[in-house]
Protein backbone atom coordinates (compact mmCIF):
# COMPACT_ATOMS: atom_id res chain seq x y z
CA UNK A 1 0.00 0.00 0.00
CA UNK A 2 2.77 2.15 0.69
CA UNK A 3 5.01 1.56 -2.53
CA UNK A 4 1.75 2.50 -4.34
CA UNK A 5 1.06 6.04 -2.75
CA UNK A 6 4.99 6.55 -2.94
CA UNK A 7 3.97 5.77 -6.85
CA UNK A 8 1.52 7.90 -7.38
CA UNK A 9 3.46 10.52 -5.52
CA UNK A 10 5.55 10.26 -7.54
CA UNK A 11 4.07 10.28 -10.94
CA UNK A 12 2.27 13.57 -9.38
CA UNK A 13 5.59 14.95 -8.97
CA UNK A 14 6.64 14.32 -12.78
CA UNK A 15 3.22 15.39 -14.22
CA UNK A 16 3.63 18.58 -11.93
CA UNK A 17 6.95 19.36 -13.40
CA UNK A 18 6.07 19.08 -16.32
CA UNK A 19 3.56 21.20 -15.98
CA UNK A 20 6.00 23.87 -14.61
CA UNK A 21 8.40 23.35 -17.26
CA UNK A 22 5.76 23.92 -19.96
CA UNK A 23 4.05 26.92 -18.28
CA UNK A 24 7.97 28.49 -17.93
CA UNK A 25 8.15 27.96 -21.57
CA UNK A 26 5.04 29.54 -22.79
CA UNK A 27 5.40 32.25 -20.32
CA UNK A 28 9.14 32.85 -21.91
CA UNK A 29 7.88 32.38 -25.43
CA UNK A 30 4.71 35.32 -24.34
CA UNK A 31 7.21 37.64 -22.73
CA UNK A 32 9.47 37.47 -26.04
CA UNK A 33 6.53 38.77 -28.38
CA UNK A 34 5.75 41.51 -25.93
CA UNK A 35 8.96 42.73 -26.37
CA UNK A 36 8.75 42.42 -30.02
CA UNK A 37 5.36 44.10 -30.16
CA UNK A 38 7.01 46.94 -28.08
CA UNK A 39 10.52 47.26 -30.39
CA UNK A 40 7.62 47.62 -32.80
CA UNK A 41 5.57 50.03 -31.30
CA UNK A 42 8.45 52.12 -30.91
CA UNK A 43 9.46 51.76 -34.50
CA UNK A 44 5.88 52.92 -35.70
CA UNK A 45 6.01 55.57 -33.41
CA UNK A 46 9.54 57.37 -34.85
CA UNK A 47 8.03 56.25 -38.45
CA UNK A 48 4.76 58.38 -37.39
CA UNK A 49 7.26 61.37 -36.00
CA UNK A 50 9.25 61.54 -39.19
CA UNK A 51 6.24 61.47 -41.44
CA UNK A 52 4.28 64.34 -39.37
CA UNK A 53 8.18 66.45 -39.86
CA UNK A 54 7.84 65.27 -43.49
CA UNK A 55 4.09 66.51 -43.76
CA UNK A 56 4.66 69.61 -41.79
CA UNK A 57 7.27 70.83 -44.44
CA UNK A 58 5.54 69.75 -47.31
CA UNK A 59 3.00 71.73 -46.52
CA UNK A 60 4.36 75.69 -45.87
CA UNK A 61 3.65 78.48 -47.40
CA UNK A 62 6.22 78.78 -50.19
CA UNK A 63 6.30 75.17 -50.75
CA UNK A 64 2.58 75.06 -51.73
CA UNK A 65 2.68 78.51 -53.77
CA UNK A 66 5.55 77.15 -55.94
CA UNK A 67 3.98 74.14 -56.77
CA UNK A 68 0.87 76.12 -57.74
CA UNK A 69 3.04 77.98 -59.96
CA UNK A 70 5.26 75.49 -61.21
CA UNK A 71 2.86 72.40 -61.72
CA UNK A 72 -0.76 74.20 -62.08
CA UNK A 73 0.54 76.94 -63.60
CA UNK A 74 -1.04 78.94 -61.18
CA UNK A 75 -0.08 83.09 -60.55
CA UNK A 76 -0.91 85.77 -58.59
CA UNK A 77 -4.24 87.88 -59.69
CA UNK A 78 -3.46 91.48 -60.96
CA UNK A 79 -6.13 94.60 -61.24
CA UNK A 80 -6.65 93.75 -64.71
CA UNK A 81 -7.57 89.87 -63.65
CA UNK A 82 -9.95 90.88 -61.45
CA UNK A 83 -13.68 91.38 -62.30
CA UNK A 84 -16.23 92.92 -60.10
CA UNK A 85 -19.64 91.23 -59.68
CA UNK A 86 -22.54 94.09 -58.85
CA UNK A 87 -26.23 93.07 -58.02
CA UNK A 88 -28.70 95.16 -60.09
CA UNK A 89 -30.85 95.71 -57.23
CA UNK A 90 -27.83 97.38 -54.91
CA UNK A 91 -26.56 99.46 -57.94
CA UNK A 92 -29.49 101.26 -58.08
CA UNK A 93 -30.09 102.39 -54.70
CA UNK A 94 -28.30 105.57 -53.07
CA UNK A 95 -24.83 104.68 -51.72
CA UNK A 96 -26.21 106.34 -48.25
CA UNK A 97 -29.81 104.41 -48.52
CA UNK A 98 -29.80 101.78 -45.66
CA UNK A 99 -30.42 98.23 -47.39
CA UNK A 100 -33.13 97.63 -45.77
CA UNK A 101 -36.07 99.55 -44.22
CA UNK A 102 -36.53 99.08 -40.96
CA UNK A 103 -40.25 98.18 -39.95
CA UNK A 104 -42.03 100.86 -38.50
CA UNK A 105 -42.74 101.63 -34.89
CA UNK A 106 -45.64 100.06 -32.77
CA UNK A 107 -46.93 103.02 -31.66
CA UNK A 108 -47.31 102.40 -27.24
CA UNK A 109 -51.01 102.14 -25.97
CA UNK A 110 -51.78 103.88 -22.26
CA UNK A 111 -52.25 100.69 -20.04
CA UNK A 112 -56.47 101.96 -19.45
CA UNK A 113 -56.74 101.21 -23.44
CA UNK A 114 -54.79 98.24 -23.14
CA UNK A 115 -57.26 96.67 -20.07
CA UNK A 116 -60.61 98.07 -21.92
CA UNK A 117 -59.41 95.91 -24.90
CA UNK A 118 -58.93 92.98 -22.66
CA UNK A 119 -62.36 93.01 -20.92
CA UNK A 120 -65.17 91.79 -22.48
Amino acid sequence: MLVRLNFLLAIALILSGLYLVRISYESRHLFAEIENAHGDERQLEADRRRLEAEREAQATHLRVESAARSKLGMRAATVGDTLYVVDASLAAAPTGAPLASPAPPVPAQPASAAASEVAP
